[in-house]
């Protein structure tokens, strides 16, 4: 009995939330009601557990909390498809909008909720025997989703120290932006919540957009089309606690793979492969082809280039019909390739996992089904260009004190901006050292010492 909570914070958490449960449903044959569909296979197990609590009268209630400081999104789902599915409780909606500011979503309207929230979240994890973690959904640039998801955070780290909390933080893009105080919510909520989590996974607008665009053929994608695609992502990470394989992984696991040092735990998620249904009748999609796959650049959720920066863990997650040997094929191919570099101080560096699950396609979604699918996480060092990136921005708008008054009103300290921003640079500085060869630092203390 793995279990685990999914939090769904602000508008972009709420919608992306809205995707996830649409696919757990169908991954486990739940109809829109919360019960077994007809002539579903799912029911035989108790695989759903890891996702559903089953009530008395055979009705499955999701794991989860739909948190918004305003009622519109929330709204949706209580009137929408899946409306019989949650539990009235689990959706928790305020009166006013945290406004694109961080601070009211941490300080004066996110205080209002945010004890109605942990109850609700307490009374989940009683229902559970074995809790594995929290799977947060949130993202940088709005006042929800920085501000409240940073409170939520700082308490669920008081009250379940040693339960892994993994995030989908949707990052500001480089060059799509929807709000103009982006730079300071991300950098404040970064600070914030960079002790508090085990792992972030980081996805950006911008380049899911191109993915829709190039892969999917989807002239003007909409949010439906790349909340479906971090679905699949999340899907896939939390797919061998649900369905079994030669290789499981659990949420530990992750971290114990992915995070090097407990500062460094941004990796980049890339799935494979992304492709429609008329494309998809044409490809072999063999299991050297979708790893391969993982290793482009444009493949990625997050507009870095990881030719510029070195791996130092990389974690792939392959599901439906995958032997060990083609896997360990593929992986002596990619190792020998030379664009794609390990830090000299992570000699392996590959963590497998084998689920005989296969990927569920959405009906009316844009994915086409296929028989395999890999889901590629991996902790590079060149993910600090989004970093310095957002950096850069939150500078500009600071020299000059832009916006700071509405942060101030509400209750902040210019005090903690600065220190937000010189965490930030720490965290960049964390980056450079890490991909530095060891060799490097060694000489230095070497010339000191010599006998």
């Amino acid at each position: 009995m793995r279990e685990c909570i999914s939090i769904h914070v602000g508008q972009a958490g709420v919608q992306i939330g809205n995707s996830c449960w649409e696919l757990y449903c169908l991954e486990h044959g739940i109809n829109k009601e919360g019960l077994i569909a007809e002539g579903s296979t799912a029911g035989q197990d108790d695989s759903f557990s890891t996702f559903f609590a089953e009530t008395n009268a055979g009705k499955h209630v999701p794991r989860a909390i739909f948190v918004d400081l305003e009622p519109t999104v929330i709204g949706e789902i209580r009137v929408g498809a899946y409306r019989q599915l949650f539990h009235p409780e689990q959706l928790i909606s305020g009166k006013e909008d945290a406004a694109n500011n961080y601070a009211r979503g941490h300080y004066t309207v996110g205080k209002e909720l945010i004890d109605d929230t942990v109850n609700r979240i307490r009374r989940l994890s009683e229902q559970c025997v074995g809790l594995q973690g929290f799977l947060i959904t949130h993202s940088f640039g709005g006042g929800t989703g920085s501000g409240f998801a940073a409170l939520l955070l700082e308490r669920l780290s008081v009250d379940y120290g040693k339960k892994s909390k993994l995030e989908f933080a949707v990052y500001p893009a480089p060059q799509v932006a929807t709000a103009v105080v982006e730079p300071y919510n991300s950098v404040l909520t970064t600070h914030t919540t960079l002790e508090h989590t085990d792992c972030a996974f980081m996805v950006d607008n911008e380049a899911i957009y191109d993915i829709c665009k190039r892969n999917l053929d989807i002239e003007r994608p909409a949010y439906l089309n790349l909340n479906r695609l971090i679905a699949q992502v999340v899907s896939s990470i939390t797919a061998s606690l649900r369905f079994d394989g030669a290789l499981n992984v659990d949420l530990t696991e992750f971290q114990t793979n992915l995070v090097p040092y407990p500062r460094i735990h941004f990796p980049l998620a890339t799935y494979a492969p992304i492709l429609s249904a008329e494309k998809a009748y044409h490809e072999q999609l063999t299991v050297a082809e979708i790893a391969n796959a993982c290793f482009e650049p444009n493949n990625q959720m997050v507009k870095c280039d990881p030719r510029r920066g070195k791996y130092m863990a990389c974690c792939l997650l392959f599901r439906g019909d995958v032997v060990p040997k083609d896997v360990s094929a593929s992986i002596a191919n990619i190792k020998s390739k030379r664009s794609v570099q390990f830090v000299d101080w992570c000699p392996t560096g590959f963590k497998v996992g084998i689920n005989y699950q296969p990927p569920t396609a959405v009906t009316g979604g844009d994915l086409s089904k296929t028989p395999r699918a890999v889901c590629m996480l991996s902790n590079t060092t060149a993910i600090a260009e989004a970093w310095a990136r957002l950096d850069y921005k939150f500078d500009l708008m600071y020299a000059k004190r832009a916006f700071v008054h509405w942060y101030v009103g509400e209750g902040m300290e210019e005090g903690e901006f600065t220190e937000a921003r010189e965490d930030l640079a720490a965290l960049e500085k964390d980056y450079e050292e890490v991909g530095a060869d060891s060799t490097d630092i060694g000489e230095d203390e070497d010339e000191e010492e010599e006998y």
